[in-house]
């Protein structure tokens, strides 16, 4: 077999040679005689015989002549050719939207278009002839991966081919993101290993499974691949810089891993934009599309089929007691692997509505899993990506879920009012990271390997997989001067701070991410100058969710009571970055009140502490994560002696550390978890998890109006989630001996573990009153 010359259109004959020729219009019936004619004059020897393309389903009659040509010998050649209209060089975002034009689509002009093309840009129409293949060979291809049964089912078979070997040539002419999957349910159903693992499923039929995939298929049109970027653009622009921020060096290198092998693009989900955002910066740095799994609750109206145009793959939310569909998926997905396509989702499975990462889904990626293990390609890449904004309008929402409100079902008046809220004000950046991929080979051994027949061993496998394509997503996020901003005015509970305080307060923070190399955003950046924390302050006021008082002496900053919710969502999603030193803190104090060995309860606080909260954050493993807290600790000369006298010299040890970050980060996942606790003190040992919710706001309400807790922020749905989860983890939600006292002793714990942070906080306090004095002296001098 030889490859034609894509540019020119030619190929090289045997001696005996079927041209395929697809015709849509008489300019192209005319454009590929005269290319036959060029053909014949160059090679006289050889024998062209020419049968049209037949369409998709086409009736027995139409696959005839086919039949025939393909009966009359095994050595001949079989060549697809058809013409392929370029669309214009030139060309901006009103270019490509004019495409939506019905009849303007440039990949596809009528014969009227194509005429004109001829007369002003000839150069537009090319002559494009697939890989040539062999009868014998497409004959094996077809008995060896289809239901072959007769003749009129292989010209089917060859007619498939065909299309497929045309449009390789298709995007190599245009580029990788023009790669699109093409008859993917006829392939599928004709498919030999698909139809014998439908065999396994009781009532299990073709028809029902053809139907599925009708749901599932997606794929994007060459006119999508232009227009989709360009609104999706449009969308985000309204309320954001248009220019995304990269790494450009992560960027290229994950242009040449994607060269190599498939990829599954996992990433961080804030955001309704997330999808959007990926798809400009894949477009806008000439990266291979991605099919995108969502959810079928977005697939409402016209959404629907333009989202399917655009490479989105709707399923639904719940498939575990359907086995027909699972199936149908998992075959979708290894599909889609072995052809080289690149995937896509949140790894969350969700959108995180509190602003930190959520715990990894393995349900798509053990489907994956499957694809690689039972040889379907050499290696699959899962390439991390983290999408972090300067702000989100979406934050109302999820302040309202964390107070109790139910979640709105999509719809136009949904979107609507999504397009809308975008144009309402300037929402700041958007920072997109492709930190190294992880290899799936790595972690699963070879293809056919051990872990094939191991479920247990390959879902370890894929937990480790997932839990190191998420903490890779966290260690490349760049901190936002929103996160660090909200995370300081949350701390001071109410209290408004000036320009000068807010500045030399964030100093701290920022030493202590330079010092560790933590990746920061431009406006993480400006907060080193007055100018810029008065920017970033000035961003977030009006609600926004910071409050500015003016009318005094200068211009005060807060966050109120009712904005707390919201400005969590910032501040969670910098807590990552505080998070080991933070715990380091609280052990600390711990151990200051402890009789005996003080070292040894620091240790063992810190780990209990990282043990509590394994449900909110994500965690390097045990003797990583005991490296890194020694490694926190290094700062200070002879550590561990301080630590084992105890008492003034552990305070000694809180006040010279900066920054102290345990009261504004931690705070108030153990006030959530101690009012859950306290629900517990007199609840059923089973008690449901809508019934605990709907107590633990009762008494979180009337925590926050006794003051016995310091905000409204943990009164919320969205932490009582994971503290319920804490608790059960500590056997609480089931009958066993001794439960009311385990139930006590558990809450006695949360609350020491608050005192510690009461400690810490008063430290911290005689910090920024001593900063505040040297900062007054330095001013009258």
């Amino acid at each position: 077999m030889t490859k034609p010359a894509a540019d020119t259109g030619t190929f090289t004959t045997t001696d005996d040679t079927l041209v395929l020729a697809s015709v849509s219009s008489p300019v192209e019936a005319e454009l590929l005689s005269t290319w036959l004619d060029q053909q014949r004059t160059r090679y006289p020897e050889a024998t062209i015989d020419v049968v049209r393309l037949p369409p998709r389903n086409a009736p027995p009659a139409a696959l005839a002549q086919l039949v025939e040509q393909l009966e009359s010998g095994e050595d001949r050649s079989i060549v697809p050719v058809r013409v392929f209209w370029l669309p214009p060089a030139a060309g901006g975002r009103l270019s490509k939207l004019a495409g939506l034009v019905p009849g303007w689509d440039p990949y596809h002009p009528s014969e009227r278009q194509q005429r004109r093309i001829l007369r002003s840009d000839p150069r537009r129409a090319r002559v494009v002839a697939g890989e040539a293949a062999k009868v014998s060979e497409l004959r094996q291809q077809w008995r060896d991966t289809t239901v072959a049964e007769n003749p009129r089912d292989f010209a089917h078979f060859v007619t498939r081919r065909a299309i497929l070997a045309m449009e390789r040539v298709a995007y190599r002419l245009l580029g990788p993101e023009y790669k699109s999957p093409r008859l993917v349910k006829p392939e599928m159903l004709a498919s030999a290993r698909f139809r014998a693992g439908l065999q396994e499923i009781p009532g299990a039929t073709v028809e029902e499974a053809g139907k599925i995939l009708d749901e599932m298929a997606t794929g994007w049109s060459r006119l999508s691949v232009d227009l989709i970027p360009a609104l999706a653009k449009a969308l985000f622009s309204r309320g954001f810089d248009p220019q995304i921020d990269y790494d450009q060096y992560q960027v290229a290198a994950m242009r040449a891993a994607l060269e190599t092998y498939p990829a599954v693009l996992l990433w961080s989900h804030r955001s309704n934009l997330d999808s959007a955002v990926l798809t400009v910066a894949l477009a806008e740095n000439g990266l291979p599309k991605t099919h995108v799994f969502g959810g079928i609750n977005m697939a409402f109206g016209l959404m629907g089929p333009l989202m399917r145009r655009s490479g989105v793959i709707f399923i639904r939310r719940s498939i575990g007691g359907d086995p027909l569909y699972k199936y149908v998926l998992k075959e979708y997905v290894g599909y889609l692997v072995e052809k080289r396509f690149n995937l896509s989702w949140s790894i969350e499975g969700t959108r995180s509505r509190t602003g930190k990462m959520l715990p990894p889904k393995l349900g798509l990626l053990s489907f994956v899993a499957d694809a690689y293990l039972e040889g379907r390609c050499d290696d699959i890449l899962l390439q991390p990506v983290s999408i972090t904004f300067d702000q989100l309008h979406e934050i109302a929402e999820y302040a309202a879920y964390a107070r109790g409100a139910e979640k709105k079902p999509e719809g136009f008046s949904w979107l609507y009012n999504f397009i809308k809220a975008q144009g309402e004000r300037n929402y700041g950046k958007i920072y997109v990271r492709f930190p190294e991929a992880v290899s799936m080979r790595e972690y699963l051994g070879v293809p056919h390997g051990p872990m094939m027949h191991d479920e247990a061993a390959k879902r370890l496998a894929l937990q480790k997989m997932s839990f190191e394509v998420a903490w890779r997503i966290l260690q490349s996020t760049p901190m936002t001067a929103t996160g660090l901003v909200s995370a300081l005015l949350l701390a001071t509970h109410g209290v408004a701070l000036t320009l000068d305080q807010l500045h030399h307060t964030l100093q701290d923070s920022l030493d202590y991410l330079e010092r560790k190399q933590t990746p920061m955003s431009t406006s993480a950046l400006r907060l080193r100058t007055p100018e810029g924390v008065r920017a970033a302050v000035d961003a977030l006021s009006n609600g926004h969710p910071v409050t500015r008082v003016d009318g005094g002496r200068e211009p005060v900053w807060r966050i109120a009571p009712e904005h707390e919710h919201a400005a969590a969502f910032y501040r969670n999603s910098v807590i990552h970055a505080f998070l080991e030193t933070s715990i380091v803190e609280l052990a600390l104090a711990h151990a200051r009140h402890v009789d005996g060995d003080r070292l040894a309860a620091f240790w063992a606080q810190a780990m209990r502490l990282r043990d509590l909260l394994k449900f909110d954050f994500y965690f390097a493993d045990s003797a990583t994560f005991r490296a890194n807290i020694a490694e926190e600790m290094a700062w200070h000369t002879a550590w561990e002696a301080h630590v084992a006298a105890g008492g003034e010299q552990i305070d000694a040890i809180l006040y010279a550390k900066r920054p102290l970050m345990s009261d504004a980060m931690l705070r108030v996942f153990f006030e959530a978890y101690e009012i859950v606790a306290d629900v517990l003190r007199d609840a059923p040992a089973e008690i449901g998890e809508k019934e605990l919710t709907q107590l633990a706001l009762g008494v979180g309400r009337q925590y926050v109006a006794q003051g016995r807790v310091r905000s409204s922020e943990p009164v919320s749905t969205l932490l009582f989630a994971t503290a319920r989860q804490v608790v059960a983890d500590q056997h609480l939600l089931e009958p066993g001996a001794g439960l009311a006292e385990r139930r006590i002793a558990f809450r006695r714990e949360l609350r020491d573990v608050l005192r510690d942070f009461d400690h810490v906080a008063q430290i911290a306090r005689k910090q920024f009153v001593a900063r505040e004095l040297e900062s007054r002296h330095m001013l009258r001098g």
